[in-house]
């Protein structure tokens, strides 16, 4: 395999199979002809040297096939990148809330080690970061790719912006002192004292997860308003209505994020009761598997309206193969059907990893149920 067809095979790797042999013989086509016109203006062949800078002026083979693949080019795109910017400060100002009413209520209890609950409360809240933001990416590199986009993003209003302030620092700061201060005034003190593993308070390990499943049960009941069900693809409205399965599970579902609800709270108070805790947590994890598996058995998920058409959002099996994965298509002026289809392969995928979570979680409170003491 000689210069350029190494060259040309690594273009080719990062090309859609259907497009991969069109493109390349393009591609081949237009370097020859660069080769061949610096051939006659040299008056001989190419050394490898030359052929080389040539190819380094066509481009890097992942920028080239880059050129040739549709879709967006970056992850979040001009348009998404204020949402994800505010999404990212407004939630890494509450992970600092977060952390720093545990720092205080760790001082308060009475830790003998300071330092160590500072590094402690630092870990905790660089790993919760990192977490939100690729959480935040991953859902605007969606959006972006596939052209989704929630109402609310396009009409918006007036009345409702001033949750925008959540971005702004100087907005938390009398609330962060509150925090701090009635954390500490609440600690408790010697009774947290003498504990095998250090007198470290570790409940604002749960705090973030209760603030968050809290948020849920508040839209699963429909208190608070997310409207995810008026979306826009490719440029057009679509609504999107839950199938019967959501209504069927609708109470499972309320007693499942209660419960996780519960087990934080208990975590809250009894943060050192390792075992208590890990037994509740095999519980919620089986009845996460259960909801998992209840969700999967339906196969009928979502349904979207669009354009005066219908089209439902399912499992499709036929995803559960990387390779498969090259059938989700491009975003753009794709028809309902092909949106259908896209969606129906991020779902299936979603619960399969779902599963596979819930699994793990099982298996490692099982784990800390069974080891010595």
């Amino acid at each position: 395999m000689d210069m350029l067809d190494k060259y040309l095979a690594a273009v080719a790797a990062q090309l859609p199979a259907d497009q991969r042999d069109d493109i390349v013989a393009e591609l081949k086509d237009l370097i020859l002809s660069r080769f061949e016109a610096k051939e006659e203006e040299l008056g001989r062949d190419l050394t490898d040297a030359e052929r080389e800078a040539i190819l380094h002026e066509v481009g890097h083979p992942l920028v080239v096939a880059a050129r040739y693949r549709k879709g967006p080019d970056s992850l979040v795109g001009p348009q998404l990148f204020p949402y994800w910017l505010f999404g990212a400060k407004a939630g890494l100002m509450i992970l600092a809330v977060v952390s720093a009413i545990g720092l205080a209520a760790n001082v308060a209890s009475g830790s003998n080690n300071f330092g160590q609950d500072i590094a402690q409360a630092f870990h905790g809240f660089f790993g919760n970061a990192l977490t939100l933001l690729g959480a935040l990416t991953l859902t605007a590199a969606i959006m972006e790719h596939y052209d989704i986009r929630p109402k609310w993003l396009t009409q918006w209003r007036v009345n409702e912006l001033s949750a925008f302030n959540l971005s702004d620092p100087a907005a938390w700061g009398v609330a962060m002192g509150k925090g701090a201060a009635s954390a500490k005034a609440g600690a408790p003190g010697s009774s947290w004292r003498n504990r095998s593993i250090g007198n470290r308070w570790p409940g604002a390990d749960y705090l973030f997860s209760f603030i968050a499943v809290g948020v849920f049960v508040l839209w699963w009941l429909n208190i608070v308003d997310f409207p995810f069900n008026d979306l826009t693809f490719g440029r057009r409205d679509a609504v999107v209505t839950g199938a019967p399965v959501w209504t069927t599970l609708f109470v499972p579902i309320l007693l499942y994020a209660l419960a996780q609800m519960a087990v934080d709270l208990i975590s809250l108070a009894l943060p050192y009761a390792v075992r208590m805790r890990a037994a509740f947590q095999v519980a919620i994890a089986g009845a996460g598997l259960w909801l998992t598996w209840a969700i999967w058995e339906a196969g009928h998920w979502f349904n979207i309206a669009m354009d005066g058409q219908t089209a439902r959002v399912v499992r499709d099996e036929g995803f559960l193969n990387l390779q498969a994965l090259q059938r989700l298509s491009e975003g753009g002026n794709a028809d309902l059907t092909i949106w259908a289809t896209n969606l129906s392969g991020i779902m299936t995928w979603v619960l399969v990893i779902s599963a596979v979570s819930l699994g793990c979680k099982a298996l490692i409170n099982l784990w800390r149920l069974a080891r010595p003491a």
